[in-house]
């Protein structure tokens, strides 16, 4: 059952929540924040959005005024400018974002607020890197389809790409290749861009093909 309260709600439906929550609203406002690409369709919220946020949350108001954000990502440095604000909330303000993947919210954002996952998550996609017949070409695409992908979604194909080059037959993996997995996700942690953390990585292990 939806509830009108603050908190994380994930979906692939944005739409068909915003109308529930609508329909549970009595005297509260919303303030909607969407991140929407020039065709008005959804991309990731960046850190311009959370100042936008920043700013809505500061307007004084006499009912309690829930700032929606609405995005099928949030970018990591977006979500650090939020956290404080999310954390201690100006007065008869409260926070609901509503994104698509609980794995691409930083743990800061998702302790300060309860996470609720709605029936309507689509299956995970289908690792779509073919590790076993690499070439550049592949990296180059897949670089270019993972290019705003977050620090966390990041990691993530870190370990898939660790895992099946693994699993596969077709890489002499030394000690160092091994090292660079690793490696890979500590510079994650503090900041380095996915595009090149894949390609470094990827272009490492084309090296390695038998």
């Amino acid at each position: 059952m939806m509830l009108l309260s603050s908190g994380i709600i994930i979906t692939h439906q944005a739409d068909n929540v915003m109308a529930e929550l609508e329909a549970l609203r009595t005297n509260e406002l919303f303030t909607v924040i969407r991140s929407l690409d020039a065709k008005d369709k959804p991309k990731e919220f960046l850190v311009e959005h959370a100042q936008e946020a920043i700013a809505k949350a500061y307007i004084a108001s006499e009912e309690l005024n829930y700032i929606i954000l609405i995005a099928p990502r949030f970018s990591d440095i977006a979500q650090n400018r939020l956290l404080k604000v999310i954390e201690e909330p100006p007065k008869n303000k409260a926070f609901i974002i509503i994104t698509e993947s609980k794995s691409a919210l930083l743990d800061t954002i998702q302790s300060r607020l309860p996470v609720t996952v709605l029936n309507d998550i689509e299956s995970e996609k289908p690792f779509s890197l073919d590790i076993d017949n690499l070439n550049l070409a592949k990296v180059y695409e897949f670089v270019q389809e993972n290019s705003r992908i977050s620090a966390v979604e990041c990691k993530a194909l870190v370990e898939k790409i660790s895992l099946n080059a693994m699993k596969s037959k077709k890489y002499n993996l030394d000690e160092g290749t091994l090292k660079l997995f690793s490696d890979s996700i500590k510079a994650l942690e503090v900041g380095s861009p996915a595009t090149f953390i894949l390609n470094t990585l990827l272009l490492k292990l084309l090296s390695k093909k038998r």
